[in-house]
């Protein structure tokens, strides 16, 4: 893992229009359970998006909880992001 990212607390999400109404939280935890998660996602290649503000509202809901109206449009942004990026690794691999 990179040591200049050391969350104090990660959120995972997760996503499927054909399953899931709202994007809801798969994993979240504080310090080591945090950098877990963070080198799990460097593993897969899930990019990650950096907002302690968001992680730490998100921090308060229950895994499998469903995401709350209120946050749809900063998390509705982050998933923007992952489909950017998952295009631009599919353009570099071709």
């Amino acid at each position: 893992m990179n040591n200049e990212f050391k969350p104090e607390q990660a959120v995972a999400l997760s996503y499927d229009s054909s399953i899931h109404e709202a994007p809801k939280i798969v994993a979240k935890g504080k310090g080591i359970v945090a950098n877990n998660i963070i080198e799990e996602a460097i593993k897969h290649d899930i990019p990650i998006q950096e907002d302690s503000s968001l992680v730490e509202l998100l921090g308060e809901l229950n895994i499998n909880e469903k995401i709350p109206n209120e946050l749809y449009q900063a998390v509705a942004e982050i998933f923007a992001f992952v489909y950017r990026m998952d295009q631009e690794m599919k353009n570099v691999k071709k």
